[in-house]
């Protein structure tokens, strides 16, 4: 593994990772609100994050899609504040660190600060109920720098249907169609980690731009409602999406899964959910963890998915969206930003190609973000901006 974690490396250093989610935005909220004096990434943050600059460096990290994340729980005026502090503090971030942080806003912005020996920083808002209904917020998000939006998290919208909750729309409701096209129109990706299987169809069905999964992996692999069907994973070459493979446990493995759900029961009998990051709810946490150890879970079951995704969308249509901060922990290898190397040494292992690596790693996300530009570019030139309202459509 020594010779392959060497190999890895080298690579790394020619086409970094490009991860497609990382909730440091939303884990500097709930633990110092905002203080970046209290968590200061340029030095080791090991015991309150997964994310710190030292780390993202160990790990060959070149772009970043931070989450500017809504919880169901905000709705409204609320969520749309949330979102935009997160905006505030991704950016407050590019300022502080100016020789570690590029702000980047296209394709060629994140080539750019490659060649600079930056990690460029594009923002990615998770839940569509961010935008409240409005597609003037929704441009808004753009004009901010938003380059993705999820179109939902855990819970179901009036105009799409999330994984995890029961259905409201049947997929995409009319509004919620129009929601895509709108995102076309812009050049924002439209992710679609977190919608149920019907909303993934229609987007595919809708979408003129590449969609992306920021961080989704194979149901074939593990059976969690949050991972992808084969029959979507066969429908991104024609559609020149990206599928972003995560290490979230639960999606990784399905005995993961089945320990997260008592995981989760625990910490909702003593008031917390599973992610909170507050010292109480760590301590429970890590009390529950030590009567009931977690099963295991490596970079070879996370290489699992992508063999399958591979065989199934083919390597023009992979990336790797890591989710950290955004999950109690990872997997025991891939704990943090800085274990990206054990994942491409264990894909080495495996016979992948350098060629088909640098894809994984950098240039298919770098590609699908290049090609929703070009579409924007032929759609701003055939329609303006849609005014339309989730009342006019959906009635």
């Amino acid at each position: 593994m020594t010779d392959s974690l060497n190999r890895a490396r080298a690579l790394l250093a020619e086409h970094p990772i490009v991860d497609g989610h990382n909730d440091l935005a939303w884990a500097l909220r709930e633990q110092v609100g905002y203080d970046l004096d209290q968590r200061d990434i340029a030095h080791d943050q090991a015991a309150h994050l997964h994310t710190d600059l030292p780390r993202l460096r160990a790990g060959c990290v070149g772009a970043q899609f931070w989450s500017v994340y809504v919880p169901a729980s905000l709705t409204g005026d609320s969520a749309v504040s949330a979102c935009l502090e997160q905006i505030d503090v991704v950016r407050a971030l590019a300022a502080r660190y100016p020789d570690d942080i590029q702000l980047a806003f296209s394709a060629d912005d994140m080539e750019q600060a490659r060649a600079q020996g930056r990690i460029a920083s594009l923002m990615g808002a998770e839940g569509g109920h961010a935008i409240d209904n409005s597609l003037a917020t929704l441009r808004a998000l753009h004009q901010l720098g938003v380059r993705y939006m999820t179109l939902t998290h855990n819970d179901s919208l009036a105009w799409a249907d999330s994984a995890t909750d029961d259905p409201r729309a049947d997929g995409l409701s009319r509004f919620g169609e129009e929601v895509v096209r709108e995102m076309n129109r812009l050049g924002m990706l439209v992710d679609l980690s977190h919608v149920a299987a019907t909303t993934m169809r229609d987007a595919l069905r809708v979408s003129e731009a590449p969609v992306l999964f920021s961080h989704s992996s194979a149901r074939a692999v593990c059976g969690h409602p949050r991972n992808i069907p084969d029959d979507v994973l066969a429908a991104l070459p024609g559609n020149g999406g990206v599928a972003m493979a995560t290490f979230v446990p639960k999606f990784v493995r399905i005995e993961a899964a089945d320990w997260w759900e008592g995981a989760s029961a625990h910490m909702e009998k003593h008031g917390f959910e599973l992610f909170d990051s507050t010292k109480e709810a760590v301590r429970v946490r890590e009390e529950y963890l030590r009567e009931h150890p977690a099963p295991p879970v490596k970079a070879t079951h996370v290489a699992d998915h992508l063999d399958h995704m591979r065989e199934v969308a083919g390597i023009d249509h992979l990336g790797v969206g890591g989710d950290f901060d955004g999950m109690p922990f990872g997997p025991d290898d891939l704990a943090d930003v800085s274990g990206y190397p054990t994942l491409v040494a264990e894909l080495l292992d495996r016979a992948w190609s350098e060629a088909d690596l640098a894809k994984l790693t950098w240039q298919n996300a770098v590609r699908v973000l290049r090609d929703a530009e070009s579409v924007s570019r032929r759609l701003q030139t055939e329609r303006g901006p849609s005014i339309a309202t989730l009342a006019q459509l959906d009635g």
